[in-house]
């Protein structure tokens, strides 16, 4: 194989385009077979054969065959062949062919010409057309005929990894819901009673009613429990704060109950007789100036009414601060109204609450409109993603989002949600799919080759196409 062949047959590796068919030019006269056209790096390699068995050609008369890429306004001539006739083949013998790379053959001599040329490549000819021209001349080289035949399109566009992506229809499930939120009941000094009207009172018992008024209210949703937790503030002795906390949890309890007439086994509260969790979190985020030594006390093993001394006595600015602008905020009741929504089965009405209230939707309703709509469209693509608002540490909400954006070429999003894909095969596929088209073949095959054993049958085609990428 000379050195020419060989670098041909490597550029045919990368890109190439061919043509098994024999193609007939000149009227019939001749044929072209064996086509093939390459590229590698930035050379183009074209090669045919071309049978001028058939053809005659007067003594005074030449044919100049000469293949052309053409596309838009980019064009370029390559090297021409001449069959000359007998006193025409002499006479260039004699005085020379121009120009100097035509390849000259006297007619009935030559039966196949093996037409081979390398050229510098440009981009415009990844998808040019080839043809090739004839050009009958005279004696004085004067044109008598001239033809043109397409030979082929050229289609040199880069071999890519093809994804079957792998989404995972999720369960069907109860939905479950809970609202949260805490309220700041005002009670007189060392008491337990509630007063709908007493200071911020009105606000406060208004959260909690619109809470229980936003779940009661929709005719989708049935509210399975109501719990409430009282605090109070650490200020006082700990055996009357554990009065306070639990009997004012009661008294709202009580409310809530006697409002909505719910029954008994609806609600159920909790206490916690001093927050202090609560006020380490503040001191934390805090600038008092003696902020790490409070935190310590609090943090210590000192009884409750210990430690509220001992912040008192030995950091009495700082604890007369605590005192007006924070213990207040930890008397507090925090509640959760939890609630069940009805399943969906109407396409056209998940799709309508996608946009309005996603909340009310299950993984499994999502999804099942999801496959009503176009693979890869817009609306497609955001489904998943509000899936993942909804359920953001959900194994198969993270995957089949990944999958969503590895389809948009989101890559920079598709590593985020796979590193919280969980490790299903359908994850670890998904995984190889990333790694594919990111161009790491070799993690690919290797995550294809643990998908496959795990029972991902799309996974034996990735691992065919990894191999012809290799």
């Amino acid at each position: 194989m000379n050195k020419i062949k060989k670098i041909f047959y490597i550029g045919a590796l990368l890109v190439y385009a061919t043509s098994a068919m024999a193609q007939t030019i000149l009227d019939g006269k001749a044929t072209v077979s064996n086509l093939a056209v390459s590229q590698a790096g930035d050379k183009l390699f074209v090669s045919m054969d071309i049978d001028v068995s058939a053809l005659k050609v007067k003594s005074n008369r030449e044919l100049i065959l000469t293949p052309l890429l053409a596309k838009a306004g980019d064009t370029l001539a390559l090297s021409p062949v001449m069959i000359a006739g007998r006193n025409r083949y002499y006479h260039h013998l004699r005085n020379g062919v121009t120009p100097e790379d035509m390849e000259l053959y006297r007619c009935g001599d030559v039966k196949i010409v093996e037409y081979r040329n390398v050229i510098p490549y440009e981009k415009w000819m990844g998808s040019a057309a080839l043809t090739v021209g004839g050009e009958t001349c005279g004696c004085c080289s004067e044109t008598l005929s001239e033809e043109e035949t397409l030979l082929t399109y050229l289609d040199f566009k880069p071999k890519t990894f093809v994804p079957n992506l792998v989404y995972i229809r999720p369960k069907a499930e109860q939905k479950i819901n809970v609202i949260e939120g805490s309220a700041y009941i005002d009670f007189p000094v060392n008491r337990k009673e509630i007063y709908a009207d007493y200071r911020r009172n009105p606000i406060e018992l208004g959260k909690i009613r619109a809470t229980i008024d936003a779940v009661r209210d929709d005719k989708d949703s049935r509210i399975t429990a109501v719990s409430i937790k009282g605090y109070a503030s650490p200020e006082g002795p700990y055996d009357n704060n554990i009065r306070l906390a639990k009997g004012r949890t009661e008294t709202l309890k009580e409310y809530v109950r006697q409002l909505y007439n719910f029954p008994d086994a609806l609600l159920s509260t909790a206490y916690e007789p001093e927050d202090w969790a609560g006020l380490e979190r503040f001191v934390e985020s805090s600038n008092l100036k003696d902020k790490a030594a409070i935190l310590d006390i609090i943090r210590g093993s000192l009884e409750p009414d210990a430690k509220d001394l001992k912040i008192k006595s030995t950091y009495p600015s700082d604890y007369a601060f605590l005192l007006k602008e924070v213990y207040p905020a930890l008397r507090h009741s925090d509640y959760a109204v939890t609630y069940e929504v009805r399943a969906y089965t109407d396409v056209a009405e998940i799709r309508r609450l996608l946009k309005t209230q996603p909340q009310k939707l299950s993984l499994q309703e999502m999804y099942l409109a999801a496959q009503e709509m176009e693979p890869g469209s817009d609306e497609y693509i955001e489904t998943f993603e509000i899936s993942v608002r909804m359920f953001p540490d959900d194994e198969i909400a993270n995957l089949n989002v990944a999958n969503a954006s590895m389809s948009k070429g989101d890559m920079k999003n598709a590593e985020r949600y796979l590193a919280k894909a969980g490790d299903t095969p359908q994850a670890v596929y998904a995984r190889g799919v990333y790694c594919a088209i990111s161009g790491d073949y070799e993690a690919a095959e290797r995550l294809f080759k643990a998908a496959e054993q795990k029972g991902v049958m799309e996974a034996t085609n990735a691992l065919r196409q990894i191999a012809e990428l290799k």
